[in-house]
Formats: C-alpha cells, structure tokens, sequence
C-alpha cells in the first residue's frame, strides 16, 4: 500500500507519496523512477517519502514550499523524530541511492554522499501536517509494472527523437544536393551561353 498527499502549496498541486511499511519502501528502492527525489529523517528512522518531478525539472528547481512540505511528512511520520526539534532532513535523487546485499529491508545508502542535500526542520508545524493529510488517499500499485511502463514509453519517445532527427537529417542532405545540381546546371547554361554568343574569329584584321 502506498499513501499519496497533495501538496497546494504550488500550481498545480504536486504529489508526495510513501509506503505503508519497509516492504513498501523496499519496492520503491528497488522499481523508483529516475525522477523521483527521495526524502527521509537524517539519521532517525521514518517513512521513505518520495516527488515525482517533472520533465526537465531538476532538484535544486523544488520550490521552498514543497521541500518544506515534504520534510514535515517524513518528520511527521518518525517516531523520534515527530517528538524531536532541530532535526535535519535528507534528500537526493533516487538514482543515488545504493542498496547491498547486507542491509536490512528497507534501509539504503548512497552512492555519492556529495549529491545528498540537507535542510533543517525546526519544528513540527501541525498546519502543514493537518493540511497534507487531508489530502490523504491510499492505493496499491504495482510498482514493477509501473516501472516498466515507464521505461518502455522513454525508449519509444526515443525512438520518436531519432527518427525525426534521421529524417531532418536526410532532408538537409537532399536539399544540399539539390542546391549542388542547379549551382552544377547554371554553370553549364552559363558555359552554352558563352559559347553561342563566340563566333571563332579570333582576328583582329579588317578588310
């Protein structure tokens, strides 16, 4: 199970999402997408808590608003941490999270520690903590297909971009071998014109 909440905060809405429990969590770890940015207690144990961001959209491009919103979910959702000030909270690209053979279910590193950013949560603000909940909606989603679903439209719209480039490509060849025959036939028009026009009496005598 999988819990989605919506945060106003921005237009239109953006959506966080976590998993009920570490199996949950192990899922995401193992079928997240590549723009999904992963959220989590620094430290402490709490929920895994993910955003999907848009294409194009970077990490450092997360409003305020959002990173906050985010940051108090997974502060919300941590049993020391909920009780706790002055915390601080990590997240970085799911990408960078690294899983061995040893850990635990549902625990992760990562694989460039420089690529985790931080932010200090003060407080506990139960505004945004009541807000998001009421947004609060429960699904079961399979988290393999929606991956490969995923995947499979990336390599499709690939596809797409290289064709259209093959053929913009072949398009610029014709059109230059075009251009290269008419420049080649208005230097042979030319060359008949000269030619017409040369009467072969190259003598300069008069009678």
């Amino acid at each position: 199970m999988v819990f989605y909440f919506e945060s106003t905060v921005v237009s239109p809405p953006v959506t966080l999402f976590m998993g009920l429990d570490k199996y949950e969590n192990e899922d995401l770890i193992k079928w997240g997408f590549p723009e999904d940015v992963w959220f989590h207690v620094d430290k402490l144990s709490s929920a895994h808590v993910y955003l999907r961001l848009q294409p194009g959209q970077m990490i450092d491009d997360i409003p305020t608003a959002v990173l906050e919103d985010a940051a108090q979910l997974v502060k919300a959702n941590s049993i020391t941490g909920n009780k706790m000030n002055d915390l601080e909270v990590v997240y970085t690209m799911w990408a960078n999270l690294k899983k061995t053979p040893g850990m635990e279910v549902g625990q992760v590193g990562f694989h460039k520690e420089r690529d985790v950013k931080k932010m200090k949560v003060a407080k506990r603000i139960n505004e945004i903590v009541n807000r998001l909940n009421k947004t609060k909606r429960e699904e079961h989603p399979d988290f393999q297909a929606e991956r490969e679903k995923r995947d499979r439209m990336e390599r499709e719209d690939k596809k797409k971009i290289l064709k259209a480039k093959m053929e913009k490509e072949k398009e610029e060849i014709k059109k230059k071998q075009e251009e290269a025959e008419l420049r080649s036939y208005s230097t042979l028009m030319n060359s008949k014109n000269m030619e017409k026009y040369d009467d072969g009496n190259d003598s300069d005598d008069f009678m």
